[in-house]
Formats: C-alpha cells, sequence, structure tokens
C-alpha cells in the first residue's frame, strides 16, 4: 500500500476527504460493511485504534495474504526511538509497479499517517481493509485494492471521469521531489485535434480498462489532426516561401538580368510611332513598346546605346513592325526609309505643304487645304493672327519650317494643328509686340508678313539682314524714289502661285490684287511664306546702312544691294548681260 505524508510531493488525503479511500460513487458502490451485489456481504477486516501518543511505538498493521483473498492485520511495533528524543516520522517514498507487468502480490504494511488534516496533530491512520470491487464483474478469488494499483494515483474517481494515470519518477533517497518535473501536455485544440465534443468520455460505465481503450483511440484521432495541422503549416510556409522567391527573382531580373526582348525582325503588321522632339531613348522605348514595336523600354534603351548611331534618332514618324528585336527596331529606325517625316523648308507656302500632307496621308488632293481653310480658328492661332481681311491663306507663314510626323491613318487636323502649335511656341519666345512698335509696324502680323518676304528674297544670312533694312526703307513716309512701294517680285509670284524670275511690267501693272507690291503700297496683306528663325531674326535686326535696293544678279544664288537708283541700275545692267539681254 502506497503511504502518504507530509514531504516534498503531493498533500496526503485525509478521511474526511469525499474522494478518501473507496466511499462509492453517487451510490453505485457499497459503503462499509454492506453487500454490494445481491445483498451477499463480502467480509472486511476490521480497523485496529491504538490511542496517538508521539513518544510511543506505534503498532503497523501487516497484511498477511489468505487463500481466500482477505487479508488479516497483524500488529507489531516499530523500532524504540533513542532515549529522550521522540521518533521522528519520515514519509515512505510511494512505490509504483509497472502497470503493465504480471507480478505476485506482496505483503504490504499500512503506513502511518503522520500529520493532522488542519489542526497538525498527529493521527494514526490505518486504512479500513480491503473491499470488494462492485466493478470486479462477481468473479471468486478476485478482489482489487484501489490503492494498489498504479492508478490509485492520483486517487480514484468515478469511471466517467478517469484519465490514463502518469507515473512520476520516484527520487532516490535524499533527493527533494520535484513537483514541476513532468510537463504538463499541451491542450490547446490546434494541437491536440480535439475539438468540443471530442475527448470526452460519453459512457460513465465503461471500466477502467475500456476507459485506456477508449483513449488509445483519441490519442490517434489527435495524432491524425495534429498531422493535418502541420500539413496546413507546411504548406502555407511552402506558398510564402514561393512568393518571396518569386519576388526576389523579379527584383534580381529587374536589377542584374537580362532585359525583356523579342527575336527576329517582327512580325508582317506594320505600325507608325510617332517620335516628337527632342525625346529620348527612354521616351522612344515607351513609344514603342506602346504600339507593340519591342517588348520593354530597357531593351530598346540597352539597343539603342549599343548601336554608334543611335542617339542619332529624330523626330518623326517612323514605319515598324511589330514584335521586333530592339535591336532590329534602332537600325530600322536608322534607315531613311522608314522615316515618315515630313520636312517642311523656310520659305516654303502652305499650297506646297498640304499637297505632301496628302500624299503621305493618301488622301485625295485638296483634302488638307479645305481642312485648314475651314477649321484654322481651332487649330491652335493666336489670337494677333486672326481676322486679317484680303488674306488668302489663314494659316500663311503657321506652318512651321520643321520636321513632323505625316503617315497613314492620321487626320489632317491633328498634322496641321502640330505645325501651328510650332510655329505659336517659336514665335512666342519674343514680345512681338513690342519689337513691332520699335519698328514702326502695327503688330506682330506684320513681322510675320516683312519676315516672309525677307525668307522669300534673301539667299544668305547677310542678305536677310539688309533685306529686310531694304524693307522698312521703302515703308517709310518720305521714300520719294519707290513711294512706299515694295515693288517685290516674290509677292506676285505668290498671289499667281508661281517661282518665275522675269515679270513683264505690262502684267504687273494691270493685276489689282493686294498682293501685287507693284500697284499697292506698303506690306502684302500677310505672309507670302513660312519663314525660319533666322529670317524672323533679320526682321527684327535689320541693317542700318541705307540699302534701297537690290538684284539676284545670278538669277538666284548671288544677291547685290544698291542705295541709290543709279546704282541699282548699273545692277540691273549686270543681271540682263549675265542673262543675254
Amino acid at each position: 500500500m502506497t503511504e502518504y505524508g507530509r514531504g516534498a510531493g503531493s498533500e496526503p488525503w485525509h478521511p474526511e476527504d469525499p474522494l478518501y479511500g473507496d466511499q462509492g460513487w453517487g451510490a453505485q458502490q457499497a459503503a462499509s460493511g454492506q453487500a454490494p451485489h445481491g445483498g451477499q456481504q463480502q467480509p472486511q477486516h476490521q480497523q485496529q485504534y491504538y490511542p496517538q501518543d508521539q513518544y510511543a511505538p506505534q503498532p503497523q498493521e501487516q497484511y498477511v495474504p489468505q487463500p481466500q483473498g482477505q487479508y488479516v492485520p497483524q500488529p507489531h511495533y516499530a523500532e524504540q526511538p533513542q532515549q529522550g528524543y521522540p521518533q521522528q516520522q519520515y514519509p515512505a517514498q510511494p512505490h509504483y509497479p509497472d502497470q503493465y507487468a504480471q507480478q505476485p502480490q506482496q505483503p504490504q504494511q499500512p503506513q502511518q499517517y503522520n500529520g493532522g488534516w488542519d489542526t497538525g496533530q498527529q493521527a494514526a491512520m490505518p486504512y479500513a481493509g480491503h473491499q470488494a470491487d462492485p466493478y470486479n464483474d462477481g468473479y471468486a478469488g478476485e478482489s482489487h485494492d484501489f490503492y494498489g494499483t498504479p492508478e490509485a494515483y492520483p486517487p480514484p474517481q468515478p469511471p466517467g471521469q478517469r484519465q490514463a494515470p502518469v507515473v512520476p519518477e520516484v527520487p532516490e533517497q535524499g533527493q527533494e521531489w520535484d513537483a514541476e518535473a513532468e510537463p504538463e501536455e499541451e491542450k490547446h485544440p490546434f494541437f491536440t485535434g480535439v475539438g468540443d465534443s471530442e475527448g470526452e468520455d460519453d459512457d460513465p460505465r465503461e471500466s477502467r480498462r475500456g476507459g485506456r481503450d477508449r483513449r488509445g483511440k483519441t490519442k490517434n484521432k489527435k495524432k491524425g489532426k495534429s498531422g493535418r495541422a502541420c500539413l496546413v503549416l507546411t504548406v502555407i510556409f511552402a506558398v510564402g516561401v514561393g512568393g518571396v522567391g518569386y519576388v526576389g527573382y523579379e527584383f534580381y531580373q529587374s536589377k542584374f538580368g537580362a532585359a525583356p526582348d523579342y527575336v527576329g525582325e517582327g512580325s508582317g503588321e506594320t505600325v507608325t510611332v510617332e517620335v516628337p522632339t527632342g525625346a529620348g531613348g527612354s521616351e522612344i522605348g515607351q513609344l514603342l513598346k506602346q504600339a507593340g514595336v519591342v517588348k520593354s523600354i530597357d531593351a530598346f534603351v540597352q539597343a539603342q546605346n549599343d548601336n554608334p548611331k543611335g542617339k542619332t534618332i529624330q523626330a518623326g514618324a517612323y514605319t515598324l513592325k511589330k514584335g521586333m528585336s530592339a535591336a532590329n527596331a534602332v537600325a530600322l529606325m536608322l534607315n531613311p526609309s522608314s522615316r515618315n517625316a515630313l520636312i517642311i523648308p523656310e520659305g516654303k507656302r502652305d499650297a506646297w505643304v498640304y499637297e505632301q500632307i496628302d500624299k503621305r496621308l493618301g488622301v485625295p488632293d485638296g483634302t488638307t487645304k479645305n481642312v485648314a481653310f475651314k477649321s484654322a480658328d481651332s487649330l491652335g492661332l493666336p489670337d494677333w493672327a486672326k481676322g486679317h481681311k484680303n488674306v488668302k491663306d489663314p494659316l500663311e507663314g503657321f506652318l512651321y519650317p520643321a520636321s513632323y510626323p505625316v503617315a497613314k491613318g492620321m487626320k489632317p487636323e491633328d498634322v496641321l494643328r502640330k505645325m501651328v502649335n510650332r510655329a505659336s511656341s517659336e514665335y512666342g519666345k519674343q514680345d512681338l509686340a513690342a519689337e513691332a512698335r520699335k519698328l514702326g509696324l502695327e503688330g506682330p502680323w506684320q513681322v510675320i508678313t516683312v519676315a516672309s518676304l525677307v525668307q522669300a528674297e534673301g539667299k544668305t544670312h547677310d542678305d536677310f539682314t539688309k533685306m529686310a533694312e531694304v524693307v522698312y526703307n521703302r515703308l517709310k513716309p518720305d521714300n520719294t524714289q519707290t513711294n512706299q512701294k515694295l515693288q517685290f517680285d516674290s509677292a506676285y509670284n505668290y498671289l499667281t502661285g508661281k517661282s518665275n524670275i522675269k515679270i513683264g511690267l505690262a502684267e504687273i501693272n494691270s493685276n489689282p490684287d493686294p498682293y501685287n507690291t507693284y500697284k499697292w503700297r506698303g506690306l502684302t496683306p500677310g505672309p507670302i511664306g513660312n519663314p525660319g528663325s533666322e529670317a524672323l531674326a533679320a526682321a527684327l535686326s535689320p541693317t542700318n546702312e541705307g540699302w534701297m535696293y537690290f538684284v539676284a544678279t545670278d538669277g538666284e544664288q548671288k544677291t547685290e544691294f544698291a542705295k541709290t537708283l543709279p546704282e541699282f541700275n548699273k545692277l540691273k545692267e549686270k543681271f540682263n548681260g549675265q542673262s543675254g539681254q
């Protein structure tokens, strides 16, 4: 029998404790001296009580096995204490036999319970004897001592509340009992796999052995659910690792890997890409990627850097193929055949520009001119360029000389709007209104008109500045040599739409068109062409040397100037002599 005493282990069980001994659960077990089965009373042992004397030797019970399974207590006396000192009682160490091994029963001695429950008084509490087990199913000769098996620690509980016993290690003599030696089993449902209803003993009538079997099955269920929980954690971990790996790979590719690129010269489908003025490699690459020409911007930038002429790609419209490698796209853009850019030379009239746009867009002749005349005010003209009388073309002077993308699929109004916006931007870089007042002109509109005349008559930069002075000198009120008439052949050619060098006096004098500067004083109603930046600069900064006349002595390339009429006549003779007249 196991002895319980005060020590480092568990607290002793007092007879007053309702769970002490086997007093029955809910009237299921017969009380002492009653017959548990059918009124047949089992013999039981009598308790022997001895008066409490902490200095006297105490008798102890000794159980002698009997053939009929009964025990007869035999009193004997413990060793006498030394004289003059009380005998100190030490609780015996509990012994836990192997619950699965078959061992013969050994005589046991009931250990003396030292220490009171509440008062601290020493009292002898021998075991009340061996009682019959109501769960023994009535087998003769078998009687179980609930305190003689491992399942008695902790003391037995009703069958519906029993659990598998935990057998702690027995410390050796002289060692202290470690109450925290055994870790508590994890009880969280996530790890145990036990739900709200699982793990409960549904049958309180189940025997202890059956309970162990049931607990074994529950343990298997716990293991199964724990395995599933671990599998879920493993899957989550694997997904997380995969996601991190993918992000890392993308980061590596973006920083150190080769840029995505197509292979080959592309498909048969062609597209037109417009490259604006001043666009760099990244901007061009983005336009090509959006059009489906190249696969990535980085690939194009790299190919442009690898090509020695890659940085020379100019603004304009390019006809390219979809799905091209970046290297092939750069090479094709450097080939003039791919460019759909319309280059407007300085001094060209609007009529020539309209014809070129119609050809490149593949539209009928006159389409662009009709759009220009009908939608002139909505194409971006500044306010000072609107509403002038007798103007032959509302956009003349505003189709600024430059390179423009013009290709099939584009609309005429979009092309014209780009040209007008470019002219407005260039003209807006200077205060033309203030400059006009300095030059005695009525406003920016007349400044552009003068620049167009200078552009049409001059050939070089020196020509432009001298030609600008000729214009201003002839417009002066005190001009008695030409009587404020410009007398420019270029203005007359504009109204006729021709470019003749020789014009008969009879024809000139008979034509009443407002652009005929031989007949009318002052400037033409509007520009006669599209001046460039040099002609505009010359119109704003003319020479001040007294130039009044000029003659293209070679007919085309060389222009000579004169200040007086006699000088002019000599120049005319020179021109006529060279021309054979």
